[in-house]
């Protein structure tokens, strides 16, 4: 039962806090209470669709859906933010990716390796994904600092639209090779590793999961919704700290991404590391893959220049992220020294997100 009224709750708190803003500190709290609600639940939904589909499309179905109502919050935010919000997809964009290479990889591998000592994953799987991923991230938020037909770290309306192309094909071939083409290297590294993931109880009818599936798109309106109603508190203590407003951004996208990362931990302290992996990486690519062609369109009604490209410190923090990451996701075993380190560069990221 819970299951099913904690989503009810964290809409009816969602409209409710709509015109009492978000400054009163009983307001504060009731949208982090609804926004743990909607976390626990729509986890919990994400599994039952994905014990009736099985792997590796469970986790394709919580990344996407996440995804899409995060890129919907970054183009209704950016039409109301004005030129102010001119790099806001590349903030979130970059947040997201940070968040789930460095945040989500290193606390599974962490989890992970604490319980069960040595996890096992398909390099098959894993590469491909990361390899795909620094390719996006390249093209789309290092490139635009290069070139020379538009000043500043933006790209030309030309360059944008090819750019949007180039990451919805790339997303679009990963989907197709994760789902169809190669499913097998997304599924879980040994034979055994394979019969505990299915070892569970019968699964639901295809009623239940219907059910389950539109519950877990009302989690994740309230997700994105409570997180967004929390903003201005985390905007003015941002402020009262004195750091970069950017670090809303980050915030606002470690909120968000919160369904992913307690499903991801949960399946690492559960032995299942592929599927951790195939959730975290595969938001990453979700995010990057479907933030820019939305922007792109969007360029076409926004009356200002985008800007995507990111600043040094922040290549240079992506650079080091995909080299660990290299390493860490290339012999097919990780133990928490991995895990640790991904979460020291994931320490990097936020102290420079306060002190730049």
């Amino acid at each position: 039962m819970w299951s099913l009224q904690l989503p009810a709750l964290a809409l009816v708190l969602l409209v409710a806090l709509q015109g009492l803003g978000s400054q009163a500190w009983w307001a504060v709290l009731l949208a982090a209470a609804g926004l743990i609600a909607a976390v626990l639940s729509a986890v919990h939904h994400a599994e039952v669709v994905a014990h009736r589909v099985g792997e590796p499309f469970g986790t394709l179905v919580l990344a996407l859906a996440v995804t899409v109502i995060e890129v919907a919050l970054i183009v209704s935010l950016m039409l109301a933010g004005g030129a102010s919000a001119s790099a806001l997809a590349r903030d979130t964009v970059f947040a997201a990716v940070m968040i789930v290479c460095n945040g989500v990889v290193g606390l599974c591998l962490l989890v992970g390796g604490i319980r069960h000592g040595v996890l096992a994953f398909r390099v098959e799987g894993t590469s491909p994904s990361l390899a795909v991923l620094a390719a996006l991230c390249t093209l789309t938020l290092v490139l635009p600092v290069f070139t020379t037909s538009t000043p500043g770290p933006t790209f030309s309306g030309p360059q944008l639209a090819f750019a949007g192309v180039v990451s919805l094909a790339l997303y679009g071939v990963f989907v197709f090779v994760q789902t169809v083409r190669h499913r097998d290297y997304f599924l879980p590294a040994d034979a055994q590793d394979l019969a505990d993931a299915s070892a569970h109880a019968e699964p639901p009818s295809a009623a239940v999961a219907w059910v389950a599936l539109s519950l877990l798109m009302v989690c994740l309106v309230g997700v994105v919704g409570l997180a967004k109603t929390l903003a201005p508190s985390l905007e003015a203590g941002v402020s009262a700290l004195g750091a970069p407003q950017s670090l809303v951004g980050v915030l606002v996208a470690l909120l968000v991404l919160l369904p992913e990362t307690w499903a991801a931990v949960r399946a690492a302290a559960h032995n299942r590391l592929q599927t951790s992996l195939n959730l975290a990486i595969g938001s990453a690519l979700a995010s990057i893959g479907l933030t820019i062609p939305a922007v792109a369109v969007l360029s076409l009604f926004y009356p200002h220049p985008l800007v995507l490209g990111l600043d040094a410190s922040a290549i240079v923090m992506l650079v080091l992220t995909f080299m660990v990451g290299t390493l860490t996701l290339g012999r097919g075993r990780a133990t928490v020294l991995q895990g640790a380190v991904h979460l020291v560069l994931f320490a990097v990221f936020l102290f420079l997100a306060v002190f730049p």
